[in-house]
């Protein structure tokens, strides 16, 4: 008999107080096997860190050839590099990452032009060379992965795809980049729809300020000249890929990518996978994830 819940209140009578306990969540991930895009460096670092630390078998996907043996070094991860905003390129990834994974169960598409580095462009300097390799990159480069990816995992018996979006999708400030998010959030519901009868479930996560290894560099930039401190000292340092908060950035598309304990809180089955809105937890936070309601 599994020991009595005790809530605000304390024990029922008759029951003994227990002391509080805080049990690791089972993200049944060990032995599967995933794709990062964009994996080695920030939010897709992060998030290759969590999922080889579930014992998952990761190959991360980027383009500087150099930063992705380094890190698939530190994680003990399969290096490919692509360019995602190549059919060809993509095609090719994916084919070795099934045969030297063995397949694919989990999708994360990170990869995209990074966000916040410069001033965003005004409607006067928006051009096809300003738009059309960022959307080729983060909104087609994720479709792309998915497509190839996606009947790997329906022969495996379902999947898990997380795209990363941003805040972007949600408020002003830069055109291009709320275009390219909010793209990938429809992309994403529309998708889950597609492939629920396979048995892949879709979500993207919308990450808040996340500190990555490019951070300190684009404070300096942006404060240049103004006089103002360094921002360690306004800021105190956290590990690369931890938000202004401390919490992991891999923390949440983890969760998605495995998702729940064994009476199956988020994990889905491809019946009812997120309906409604996603409530997960796993660092005592809980954020929202956008995903599609109407997947039965």
């Amino acid at each position: 008999m599994p020991p009595p819940f005790v809530g605000r209140g304390g024990p029922r009578e008759g029951e003994a107080r227990l002391a509080p306990t805080i049990n690791p969540m089972d993200l049944h991930l060990a032995g599967k096997t995933a794709i990062v895009t964009g994996g080695s460096r920030g939010i897709g670092k992060a998030i290759a860190r969590e999922l080889t630390a579930e014992g998952v078998k990761v190959a991360i996907v980027a383009r500087d050839q150099a930063t992705l043996e380094a890190t698939a070094k530190e994680l003990g991860a399969l290096p490919i590099r692509c360019d995602t905003g190549s059919d060809e390129q993509v095609k090719a990834m994916v084919a070795t990452a099934v045969e030297q994974l063995g397949g694919i169960d989990i999708l994360v598409n990170s990869a995209a032009e990074p966000g916040g580095q410069a001033p965003p462009p005004k409607l006067a300097d928006i051009d096809d060379e300003v738009f059309w390799p960022d959307v080729n990159v983060k909104v087609m480069g994720y479709l792309r992965c998915i497509r190839e990816a996606a009947p790997h995992m329906a022969r495996r018996g379902g999947g898990r795809i997380v795209n990363i979006s941003g805040n972007a999708a949600r408020r002003t400030g830069s055109t291009v980049g709320s275009m390219r998010n909010i793209a990938v959030a429809a992309m994403t519901k529309n998708l889950a729809d597609e492939l629920a009868p396979q048995k892949i479930t879709l979500v993207v996560v919308h990450p808040g300020t996340i500190r990555t290894e490019k951070t300190p560099d684009v404070i300096k930039r942006r404060l240049g000249g103004r006089g103002r401190a360094a921002p360690e000292r306004r800021q105190p340092h956290r590990p690369p890929g931890r938000s202004r908060r401390g919490r992991p950035g891999g923390d949440l598309p983890l969760f998605a990518a495995g998702g729940g304990d064994r009476r199956g809180r988020g994990r889905g089955d491809g019946r009812n996978p997120g309906r409604d809105r996603l409530l997960a937890t796993r660092e005592a936070f809980v954020c929202v994830l956008e995903v599609n309601p109407r997947i039965r």
